[in-house]
């Protein structure tokens, strides 16, 4: 007699939502290899943006079946990385006729996450966040994803253990003149009924416009959604902000 163990995908909740996801990629064709596959199931659309001479994202891209944007925006020929700029020429192919996500190209979805934002009634006036598990080099992300450990069970009632990868969450922001909690730019979800369908751009870096964006938002609708833990892929315990004037870190692959 067979046992049959139900997985979390089992009879998913119907999507009625659409969700449309940009995300940016130059000189991050190595972490996308990994991200993209995981990611790309859960969106309805998939936009990665990139810079006309990075054939490595282009082939990834293309390779998933994302849609891929080529633009000078970024100016990373010219040594900089206006990423708001370059984001808004990814989120200017969209439809734009209900939610929008920017991810961070080193960000990968548990396989939950599609169903949870299915299931949370999600307020349309409202910009959401999640906390990410830093994974700190490839051997690392290896060892988990290849015995992994779901961080709930996936059932209709189940204890979220935020622990379950054993790997330290990375650092919520809180910014006293703007009311608190902002969400960071590695996962940002919104909805166009909200009016904002254009990033925040003006700086040659990522330092800040992830920030500047969320906080379009006042504070009691900056939204925290507690049943999703992204990854965040690192090549290396790098000190934070190594890569936001372009790639500094060394390959994410196996040494």
């Amino acid at each position: 007699m067979a046992t049959v163990i139900r997985g979390h995908a089992d009879s998913p909740p119907p999507r009625r939502l659409k969700i449309e996801a940009v995300v940016t990629s130059v000189g991050m064709a190595d972490f996308l290899a990994h991200t993209l596959p995981m990611n790309i199931g859960h969106f309805d659309r998939y936009v990665v943006v990139t810079a006309p001479e990075d054939r490595d994202t282009q082939r990834v891209a293309r390779y998933w079946g994302a849609t891929c944007v080529l633009t000078d925006a970024f100016r990373s020929r010219w040594g900089e990385f206006c990423k708001g700029t370059g984001l808004n020429d990814g989120l200017a192919i969209c439809d734009r006729t209900d939610w929008l996500s920017h991810m961070d190209v080193d960000i990968a979805q548990p396989p939950v996450f599609r169903r949870y934002i299915e299931e949370a009634s999600l307020d349309k006036s409202m910009i959401y966040g999640c906390d990410r598990a830093e994974f700190k080099s490839y051997r690392d992300w290896q060892r988990y994803i290849g015995n992994p450990a779901l961080h709930t069970d996936g059932g209709a009632s189940c204890f979220i253990d935020p622990q379950h990868h054993g790997r330290r969450l990375g650092t919520r922001l809180h910014f006293g003149h703007a009311g608190g909690y902002i969400t960071l730019g590695f996962l940002q979800l919104w909805n166009v009924a909200s009016g904002i369908t254009e990033y925040k751009q003006g700086h040659t870096d990522a330092a800040r416009e992830d920030n500047e964006f969320a906080m379009r938002w006042p504070r009691a609708k900056r939204g925290f959604l507690p049943e999703i833990i992204v990854y965040h892929l690192e090549s290396e315990d790098a000190p934070m902000a190594v890569n936001w004037k372009g790639r500094k870190t060394k390959p994410f692959q196996h040494e």
